[in-house]
C-alpha cells in the first residue's frame, strides 16, 4: 500500500469549485471530487501554521497547552511511526517555518526530506543591494521577499513548481515499490499571492492602485476596490495550485497507482479576505473562512468516490486514518480516529470539536452551532505554555522571559510520563475576546450572535468535556470562567 498527502496552506473552500464556488477556476479540484470523498465538515483543530502540523504529526489538539512550537520529545510523530515500522516516509516542502527553530524536529521525522526555498519571508538569497520593488506598495511587504522574488520570475522555479516537481521524481522512482508515504506540501496560496501572469490573466479586472498582493493582517482599512484585487490575487494563486494537483492526478493515472495508493488532499485552515472586516487567521475571531476547511481523500480498500461525508471530521484525524491504512496501531495518546468507516459509509466519529488559537477564544462546533468561548476577565489570564522546548517562531524564548517564569509541571496524560516546563506568558489578544454563539442554519455567514441559553449550555457542555478529554490545564478553564466539574459556566 501506499499513500500520497497533497497538503496546502491557507486553502479556502470557499473558494473551490466543489464546494460551491462559481468563480474561481479550479477544474482538478473538481475532477478530485468526482475521484475521491469530499468531506462537507471538516474543521481545523490548532492554529496557525506549526499549531496545525503537530496535530497531523501527533492526532490531538495543540492549542490548549502550546502556541507555535516544534515536535515534544514525548510525542508521538505519525511520520516517524511509519519509519520505525516499516513504511518510508518521504516530505517534500517549500513551507519555510519547518527550516526555522519552532519547527525544526518535524522533517527529521520523516525516512527522507527535500526542499525548496523563496516563500514568503524566507531568508535565502544574500544581497546586501536595494532588492528592485515597486515604487507604492500596500499591505505587508519584507525585504527578504523582495531580495527573493527576482530568482522566481520563471514559473519552474518557483517554490510551488520546484516541490510538486520533487514530489513527481520521488513517484516515479518509486510507483513500483511498496509501503510508502509521500507528503508533498506547499505553502501556497498563502499570502504574499505570487502568482505567475498566466494564471493573473485568468482574472481581468481593473485595478490602478498601489502594488498589493499581501494582506496585513490587521482590520480592513482598504477600498473596496483594494479588497477585490487582492481576492483576485488569491484567486490566482488558488488556480495555480489546482494545476499542480492536477499535474499529481495525472501521474497517478500514468502509473496506474490509484488500485492501491491513498490520496488525501487537505489544508492547515483558511484565510479570511475582508470577511467579517479582517483579513488573515490570527488577530481576528477564528470565523468558519477560517476554520472549516476543504478536505477529500481517496481510499482504495472502499473504492467510494464522487461521494460526500457530512460527518464532523477534523485534522486529528489524518495521522490514525494513515497509520491504519498501513496497517499500524494507533496510539493512546492520538485523540483523533481512522477516518475509514467514515469514508466507506458516514460514520459519526463525534458529537462537536474543538478549535482555536493558544490564548484566543477556545471555540467548539456540533456542526450546527458554533461557540466562541472568550476570558472571562479583560486580562486574559492565566495562560501559560507547556513544553520542553521553548521556542516561539524564529527563536528561542529570550533569558529574560523565564527568568522568574518557569516551573516544573507535574505529568500530563500524553507526556508519556515526563514533566514540563510551566513558563508563564503574557501576549494580550489585540481585539475583544466577546463570547459569541452562532447557528450556522439560519446564519451560515456568522453576520449575528444569538442569545440562546438553552443552546449555549448544550455547547458549553461539549466544550468542558472535550477539554477534560484533552487533559487541558486547569488555569485553562479558569481563564475562561467554566467550571471543570459541573461543566457549566
Amino acid at each position: 500500500m501506499k499513500a500520497i498527502m497533497v497538503m496546502f496552506d491557507t486553502l479556502n473552500r470557499r473558494m473551490l469549485s466543489p464546494y460551491g464556488c462559481d468563480w474561481v477556476l479550479t477544474p482538478n479540484f473538481d475532477r478530485l471530487a468526482k475521484r475521491a470523498v469530499t468531506f462537507d465538515n471538516c474543521y481545523a483543530g490548532s492554529m496557525p501554521c506549526m499549531p496545525a502540523r503537530r496535530e497531523i504529526h501527533t492526532g490531538r489538539y495543540n492549542f490548549l497547552h502550546r502556541s507555535w512550537g516544534p515536535i515534544e520529545p514525548f510525542d508521538d510523530s505519525m511520520p516517524e511511526l511509519l519509519k520505525f515500522f516499516g513504511t518510508y516516509s518521504h516530505l517534500v516542502s517549500d513551507h519555510g517555518h519547518y527550516w526555522e527553530e519552532g519547527g525544526s524536529t518535524y522533517h527529521t521525522r520523516y525516512s527522507s526530506w527535500e526542499i525548496s526555498r523563496g516563500q514568503e519571508n524566507d531568508p535565502w538569497k544574500g544581497n546586501l543591494n536595494d532588492p528592485p520593488r515597486p515604487e507604492e506598495v500596500l499591505g505587508r511587504e519584507t525585504r527578504n521577499n523582495w531580495v527573493n522574488r527576482p530568482y522566481m520570475a520563471d514559473e519552474k522555479d518557483m517554490p510551488q513548481a520546484k516541490t510538486f516537481a520533487m514530489g513527481m521524481d520521488f513517484m516515479r522512482a518509486n510507483f513500483k515499490q511498496d509501503n510508502w508515504f509521500l507528503q508533498i506540501e506547499t505553502f501556497d496560496p498563502h499570502e504574499p499571492f505570487t502568482a505567475p501572469q498566466r494564471f493573473r490573466d485568468l482574472y481581468p479586472h481593473d485595478y490602478d492602485g498601489p502594488f498589493f498582493d499581501w494582506p496585513a493582517y490587521q482590520p480592513v482599512a482598504e477600498t473596496p476596490e483594494q479588497v477585490q484585487h487582492v481576492r483576485y490575487e488569491c484567486a490566482a494563486l488558488t488556480s495555480m495550485c489546482d494545476e499542480y494537483l492536477g499535474r499529481v492526478m495525472d501521474l497517478m493515472d500514468e502509473l496506474d497507482l490509484w488500485k492501491e495508493t491513498m490520496l488525501i488532499v487537505n489544508t492547515d485552515h483558511g484565510f479570511l479576505l475582508g470577511e467579517h472586516g479582517f483579513w488573515a487567521k490570527m488577530y481576528s475571531p477564528i470565523y468558519n473562512e477560517i476554520a472549516h476547511t476543504p478536505l477529500f481523500i481517496w481510499d482504495p480498500r472502499s473504492g467510494v468516490k464522487g461521494r460526500r461525508r457530512n460527518s464532523l471530521v477534523q485534522t486529528i484525524d489524518l495521522a490514525p486514518t494513515i497509520l491504519e491504512f498501513f496497517g499500524q496501531d494507533v496510539p493512546k495518546d492520538m485523540q483523533g480516529k481512522p477516518l475509514k468507516d467514515t469514508l466507506a459509509g458516514d460514520r459519526p466519529l463525534r458529537e462537536a470539536c474543538l478549535f482555536g488559537m493558544h490564548g484566543a477564544h477556545v471555540n467548539v462546533t456540533d456542526g450546527r452551532y458554533v461557540y466562541m468561548r472568550g476570558p472571562a476577565s479583560e486580562e486574559n489570564d492565566p495562560r501559560y505554555e507547556y513544553t520542553l522546548m521553548p521556542t516561539n517562531m524564529l527563536h528561542t524564548f529570550p533569558a529574560r522571559a523565564l527568568v522568574n517564569n518557569i516551573e516544573l509541571a507535574e505529568p500530563f496524560s500524553f507526556t508519556k510520563g515526563v514533566k514540563t516546563m510551566k513558563i508563564k506568558r503574557k501576549a494580550p489578544h489585540p481585539f475583544e475576546l466577546k463570547t459569541m454563539l452562532f447557528d450556522l442554519d439560519s446564519d451560515p455567514g456568522q453576520e449575528k450572535p444569538i442569545d440562546d441559553p438553552e443552546a449555549e449550555a448544550m455547547m458549553t457542555g461539549h466544550l468542558v468535556r472535550l477539554m477534560k478529554e484533552a487533559d487541558s490545564p486547569p488555569e485553562q478553564f479558569e481563564r475562561l470562567g467554566l467550571d471543570k466539574k459541573s461543566g457549566g459556566k
